[in-house]
């Protein structure tokens, strides 16, 4: 999600290589992001190639936010302790 959030959009091979996880892998974790509603998947042709990008809807924005803020607070509290 991060890729994502700071990105327009990211196409398939590019957040294979970056994050250097198996096309499997990958597929699987888009596939929940998909169904959550996280990110939407935009299918198109580069000439003949079939190419798919991924971006991150502002639901999907919204949840790392809250999923980034939430972290913060569990650091800012173990220093406390």
């Amino acid at each position: 999600m991060s890729i994502l959030v700071v990105n327009e959009r990211y196409d398939f091979n590019s957040l294979k290589d970056l994050l250097g996880v198996t096309d499997g892998n990958l597929a699987s974790h888009l596939k929940g992001l998909e169904k959550e509603e996280y990110i939407v998947v935009n299918k198109s042709f580069v000439g003949r190639k079939p190419n798919t990008t991924y971006e991150a809807t502002d639901k999907g924005k919204h949840a790392f936010k809250a999923h980034l803020d939430a972290l913060e607070a569990l650091i800012k509290q173990q220093k406390v302790s």
